[in-house]
């Protein structure tokens, strides 16, 4: 029970890897407010960890509104006491923003908002509660920040740029910032947007030959965010299989 009775805020929480990391920070005692633009998608979430047993609510709120944002941290602030712990999870995946030349600037300008503005504005109106607890950021990122792959690559290669960035700029306030770059996991999203022919690529090329787990993620997540990683900031963690290393 590492979070037991702290705050923590995660986005994208509705389904995937966000909804997994809520569940498992629920189950090790924390208070859980999830925040995506899937309203009922979110409610559905929070009613599961609810029947678990767990303390949650809730936020319909699209990560790029910032007044939304604002709002929403307000409240788990009355509720929750503060913010301990903020996983910046949202983000637009590949599909259409798998190139760079043909994609026209308002997709540029879309996923930017999101993948990069987005977590920027939460972890800005979590700072002054995040700076009272000693609180911890953790944001999502990929490896294919190191691969080229588009659009998406770059913002999240900016999101590693990010992290490093504001790891400096809030260590002096007691604030961690750290970021995990998952690699080829078994998820909805990897399923659907990725073809065969690329799992069987990555495999072939992986140090462990075969897909990440949920479970593997969250730990890395959970670790990352607890006093156990107390000296660890700045850093994103890449949890590939060891394909990074065989590029």
């Amino acid at each position: 029970m590492r979070f037991q009775n702290k705050s923590v805020i995660v986005t994208g929480a509705a389904q995937g890897m966000g909804r997994a990391y809520a569940d498992a920070f629920a189950a090790e005692g924390a208070r859980v407010a999830l925040f995506d633009r899937n309203a009922e998608g979110v409610e559905a979430a929070a009613k599961g960890i609810r029947q678990a047993g767990g303390s949650v609510f809730g936020v319909g709120v699209d990560i790029t509104d910032e007044a939304g944002i604002v709002s929403a941290v307000a409240r788990v602030e009355e509720e929750h006491g503060g913010v301990d712990v903020l996983v910046n999870n949202a983000g637009l995946h590949l599909g259409d923003y798998n190139e760079c030349i043909a994609l026209d600037f308002e997709k540029w300008r879309e996923i930017f908002e999101v993948n990069v503005l987005g977590q920027l504005g939460c972890v800005r109106a979590c700072r002054p509660s995040l700076a009272r607890s000693q609180g911890v950021v953790v944001n999502q990122s990929s490896n294919s920040a190191y691969l080229g792959v588009g659009a998406y690559s770059i913002t999240k290669l900016a999101l590693n740029g990010l992290t490093t960035s504001l790891a400096r700029e809030l260590g002096p306030e007691g604030i961690r910032v750290v970021g995990i770059a998952p690699g080829l996991v078994d998820t909805e999203a990897t399923t659907a947007r990725l073809a065969k022919e690329i799992h069987a690529t990555v495999l072939s090329n992986q140090i462990i030959p075969r897909k990440g787990k949920y479970s593997e993620m969250v730990g890395t997540v959970m670790f990352l965010a607890s006093d156990d990683a107390g000296f660890i900031t700045g850093q994103t963690v890449t949890a590939d299989g060891g394909w990074i290393q065989r590029l």
